[in-house]
């Protein structure tokens, strides 16, 4: 039976979308809006862009001084943050319900008034700050290049997963003012953003409140491009290493995944629990439990839209173990699985565990705001968030044991093998920057996004 979130969308005349989801339960509406801008969007040479984005939206605009946006709805009892993915740029805050038309007015400033604010000095300093968390999440964190050592391995140059979110220092640093104001105002804009208002505010005050901040905003983003072509599965493995200050080895198999919003994204997204997202799955039995080769195993799917998604295995490997025998190991379970497929044991655990974790999601007022959200921007599904649970259900084992055989076969792997470094003089200087792998990825905003201004 579907969920049964009342829901309802309108489009205001210049373009902007707008969802509300009623719940007068507890007195807070979250404010949400995803801007159809990452860092997939990003020209050659002007990578790190939305990113940066992210950051100046903070610094003002042309009603509210650096720093108020924060200050203001805090002082109201308000809590609020941002981030960067590759498909999109979100901004959210939960407020009191007293300060909601405060809150509109603050986001309505920014997205339509921000470029009145972003001078040589903010983007100089912006800059400065980007550059520093480069260097405190990902230069000097173990593990901290994984991802985007992963992504030049698996996509292509040119393709537009090929580069991390963080971008392109280089990039930021020939950024001019007028590249700024070029960006902001080719993706910036009312037919460009989805707006999602979810908690105690009924659907017509939701829309005239939309009407009163947004509806005097004119200007049209730039067009959106067509989705890049679809990716096949890798024609056979490639391989990358990375000798680093790390405090194991750890191998990161990954694999390019059917486009996210249909039935196949999905079944290899289960067929990836199976393989390593249970207590008895295959590789956790092997690996830890029994070979004791690895400390830990984790799967997990990043669903992208552009023409192809992300499947992950990583493996910490134990003290003492080559590496190899654990990648040799697991590219025996990979083959093994695609020719058995799934039990009906291992696939009733995995739908158990994913719908315990989507309805987990759909509870916290804020995450639902998020996901509606996203249906609405990348899917064109306001009430996607209704429909999900049932859609993913529905897969059967043949549609895992096909998406298994298809796009998770061992040789269509690729590797990034991080290596212990004998000295500190071995670390690979060469990395570029990137995220760790967080735990999931259904809801495109894990730790895997660029952001947190609190």
């Amino acid at each position: 039976m579907p969920l049964d979130f009342p829901i309802e969308s309108r489009t205001l005349a210049k373009g902007l979308r707008v969802v509300v989801q009623p719940d007068p339960r507890v007195p807070t509406v979250t404010v949400n809006l995803w801007v159809n801008v990452g860092s997939r969007h990003e020209q050659e040479g002007r990578t790190g862009f939305a990113h940066l984005f992210e950051h100046l939206m903070f610094q003002g605009s042309e009603h509210v001084p650096s720093g108020e946006h924060f200050a203001a709805l805090m002082a109201a009892g308000g809590r609020l943050n941002a981030t960067t993915w590759f498909d999109r740029t979100n901004y959210f805050e939960t407020v009191p319900t007293g300060a909601l038309e405060l809150a509109l007015w603050l986001e309505a400033d920014r997205h339509a008034r921000l470029l009145a604010a972003v001078n040589q000095d903010n983007l100089d300093n912006q800059r400065d700050v980007v550059k520093e968390e480069k260097r405190q999440r990902y230069d000097n964190q173990p593990y901290g290049t994984a991802l985007a050592e992963i992504y030049e391995t698996v996509f292509p140059a040119g393709h537009p997963y090929h580069h991390s979110t963080i971008g392109s220092m280089e990039d930021l640093d020939a950024a001019s003012l007028a590249d700024v104001h070029e960006f902001f105002t080719a993706h910036y804009a009312p037919d460009n953003t989805v707006l999602t208002l979810v908690g105690d505010v009924s659907a017509q005050e939701g829309f005239a409140l939309a009407e009163k901040y947004f509806g005097s905003i004119t200007h049209r983003a730039a067009p959106r491009r067509a989705p890049v072509d679809p990716l096949p599965p890798l024609a056979e493995p490639v391989r990358r290493e990375v000798r680093a200050e790390v405090p194991n080895d750890r191998l990161y198999l990954a694999f390019r995944l059917p486009v996210d919003g249909g039935a196949d994204f999905l079944a290899a997204s289960m067929a990836l629990d199976c393989l390593a997202g249970l207590s008895f799955s295959p590789l956790e039995q092997r690996l830890v439990r029994t070979e004791q080769t690895a400390n830990s195993v984790h799967a997990s799917a990043m669903g992208f839209v552009d023409g192809v998604s992300l499947g992950l295995l990583v493996a910490d490997i134990a003290d003492g173990v080559d590496p190899d025998v654990v990648e040799r190991a697991i590219c025996e379970e990979l083959e093994a699985f695609a020719e058995s497929g799934p039990t009906e044991i291992a696939l009733e655990a995995v739908r158990a565990q994913s719908e315990r974790s989507w309805l987990s999601a759909l509870a916290a007022q804020d995450e639902r705001a998020d996901l509606i959200g996203q249906f609405t921007t990348l899917h064109d599904d306001p009430q996607g968030i209704n429909t999900f649970l049932d859609k993913l259900l529905a897969i059967t084992p043949e549609q895992v044991h096909e998406a298994a055989r298809t796009w998770l076969r061992a040789d269509a792997r690729a590797v990034v093998a991080y290596r212990v470094a004998e000295s500190t003089d071995a670390l690979d200087a060469s990395t570029s920057s990137g995220e760790d792998i967080a735990a999931g990825h259904e809801d495109h905003t894990d730790e895997t996004d660029e952001g947190g201004r609190a």
